[in-house]
């Protein structure tokens, strides 16, 4: 998957043919932010990739940078050349392969040689891209066949790889994209907030909102992008998505500036710092305008602010639990998301719990910088989990084996000292910019710690006789408590990482994975608290730590972990681990958390719509004629 986004850097696309006219604006005004300007990055975005096509003594050029030129309708001599060179290479890639093709394809109507179209032709005929197995893996299958099958209409099933006819390749493919559509605007996103991944989304639905032949359907995946894209912007500070995640890798945890959405927000709003990204190449071709409104609520309109989102898991082969629900014949589980969003930083979490195998964050802080890329602002707790248990949750494997295949690719997967987990022995809430995480590990657990991640860019670390320990992240304080002590060790202790462990996971690890440190505490009953502030609130940071040493706090993990802790609101937190935790003696109603909840909007779930407002301005999508499946039950 990202492996191969990474291998095939020097195989890139990018879509267009006729360039696709721009979608029309869907917002009421826009006062303070000016399309142009969107505009002007897409433009640069697009020209930078052209410039690196080349074809002669030392040819160079990406299949991204080649689908600007075609794109653009520069350079095409060399584009042509250039792109014979690298499909004349044996295919691999599955369905990232496909969606390279088609973008190619549209870039080059009209503009691709004979040769190369007689190329595409062999191609799709000869080579079977496999489906995948994730929610990414399908929506980009389905959406690259959907298109192809519209650029090579009324081709005989001969002309295929798996053998059925375009007209029958484009009806499989329509219905699976709806059905996504469905799915996620009524229950939420299974690959819910990855800042790798968004990526992922974008591409397809950016591939149907330039190419679809369907004007309506062509409509569905341009609100779609603005469905994304809203998700992303109330949950990011300056282009760096924030919060809990669904996916994420190492380098994303540590650097989480440099990423796809990091890309994908500087093309679309303008923040965080400009990178030369593939993924943001595509949505440049599609014709997508994201709505102004859009870029006022990413540039930080209406802070601070709490945002709700009720997202939920994977679909759950096995061990589905008791809060699982079904969505037509598949089984998955709610996932219940809370954010601080404030001008400094947005402090991020969810429940808890095996919520996404393998690349889980349940929380995490991210303070404001304006060195986006190189910045490690990041700070969180993670209980590393490695089991047959989740392994056989969520994948096909066998019991005895799941763990060994999962590590294959994912090769940090069972190391004590892995950055992103989900644990079912966590428990996680939040208010406002207080957290707090219980923890009960039971014996025989195959890494019964946790670990707390210091990274580098906090400074002026205090560990308090009280039991906290305080720091400072540029415009922000952070309080931290745990309740067993631990000890300091280096972030990557094992030296898995930084002896090259997993080529590509691991590749450049001095710049980006080193000089952190973490705490490991290795109580089996365990739990910290977390309380953050903005340093323009406290007249100083001594002032930051006697107000933290003054708050009530009462916890105990003798017979299991409990806790009772007031914030600098005056709020009082609660919880003991198993029960439902409680503000101010009231239990958190997860029953009626919202698909979304903040400022600019407020969606119940199973409502299928996505009514945005801020300042006199908004859009409106509804997808409600998209019926669910029969058989949905909600938790």
């Amino acid at each position: 998957m990202a492996l191969l986004l990474g291998a095939l850097s020097t195989l890139w696309l990018t879509p267009v043919y006729a360039a696709p006219a721009l979608s029309p604006s869907v917002v009421t005004s826009a006062r303070h932010f000016n399309p142009s300007t969107f505009e002007e990055r897409r433009a640069d975005l697009l020209q930078t990739a052209a410039r690196y096509v080349s074809a002669g003594d030392t040819p160079a050029g990406s299949l991204y940078d080649i689908t600007a030129a075609l794109h653009l309708g520069v350079n095409l001599e060399a584009a042509n050349v250039r792109l014979a060179q690298l499909l004349a290479a044996p295919p691999s890639g599955n369905m990232f392969w496909m969606y390279q093709m088609v973008m190619l394809m549209a870039a080059g109507q009209g503009r691709l040689s004979v040769a190369n179209e007689q190329r595409f032709g062999d191609l799709w005929r000869t080579y079977w891209p496999s489906r995948g197995d994730t929610e990414n893996h399908w929506l980009m299958y389905y959406a690259s066949l959907r298109v192809v099958s519209q650029l090579r209409p009324n081709r005989p099933p001969a002309d295929w790889f798996n053998g059925r006819s375009s007209e029958e390749n484009a009806a499989e493919a329509g219905a699976y994209i709806r059905e996504w559509i469905r799915v996620t605007t009524t229950q939420g996103q299974g690959e819910y907030d990855s800042p790798g991944y968004i990526g992922e989304y974008v591409v397809p639905l950016a591939l149907l909102a330039g190419w679809e032949a369907d004007p309506e359907r062509r409509d569905e995946a341009r609100r779609m992008l603005d469905y994304l894209f809203f998700d992303y912007a109330v949950d990011q500070i300056n282009g760096q998505y924030a919060g809990a995640h669904s996916r994420v890798y190492p380098r994303q945890i540590l650097l989480p500036g440099a990423t796809t959405g990091s890309a994908l927000g500087w093309l679309a709003f303008g923040v965080g710092e400009r990178v030369q990204n593939a993924q943001a190449v595509v949505l440049a071709t599609s014709g997508y305008t994201p709505p102004p409104v859009l870029g006022e609520i990413a540039h930080g309109a209406g802070r601070p602010y709490v945002n709700l989102e009720r997202k939920r898991t994977r679909w759950r082969i096995r061990h589905a639990g008791p809060e699982a629900f079904r969505v037509g014949d598949r089984l998955t589980h709610p996932v219940y998301k809370y954010s601080y969003v404030h001008p400094d930083f947005i402090l991020g979490s969810s429940q808890g719990g095996l919520l996404q195998p393998i690349q889980q964050q349940t929380w995490n802080l991210r303070w404001r910088v304006e060195n986006t890329t190189e910045a490690s602002n990041t700070f969180f707790t993670v209980q590393p989990h490695s089991s047959p248990h989740e392994g056989t949750m969520y994948f096909t494997f066998d019991w005895d084996s799941s763990t060994d295949v999962i590590a294959r690719s994912k090769v940090d997967y069972d190391s004590p000292d892995k950055l992103a987990s989900g644990s079912p022995y966590e428990q996680v809430f939040q208010e406002g910019p207080a957290l707090v995480g219980l923890y009960q590990i039971p014996p025989g657990a195959r890494f019964p710690h946790l670990l707390t991640l210091f990274s580098r860019d906090l400074q002026d670390v205090v560990e308090d006789p009280s039991g906290w320990i305080f720091a400072r992240g540029g415009p922000v304080y952070v309080a931290y408590r745990p309740f067993v002590a631990g000890e300091w060790r280096d972030n990557d202790w094992t030296g898995l990482l930084r002896g090259g462990a997993g080529a590509w996971i691991s590749a450049g690890f001095e710049s980006w994975g080193s000089r952190h440190r973490v705490l490991i505490s290795e109580a089996p009953r365990n739990g910290y608290v977390v309380q953050v502030a903005p340093v323009r609130e406290h007249a100083s940071y001594v002032a930051f730590q006697s107000a933290i040493r003054a708050l009530p706090l009462r916890f105990r993990v003798d017979r299991g972990p409990e806790v009772e802790f007031t914030t600098l609101s005056g709020r009082v937190l609660s919880a003991v681990y198993g029960e439902t935790p409680k503000v101010d003696g009231r239990p958190l109603d997860y029953a009626a958390w919202p698909l979304f909840s903040n400022p600019f909007a407020h969606e119940k779930v199973g409502s299928g719509r996505l009514n945005v407002r801020h300042a006199g301005e908004g859009f409106s999508s509804d997808f409600t004629s998209l019926a669910e499946p029969e058989g949905t039950k909600q938790p």
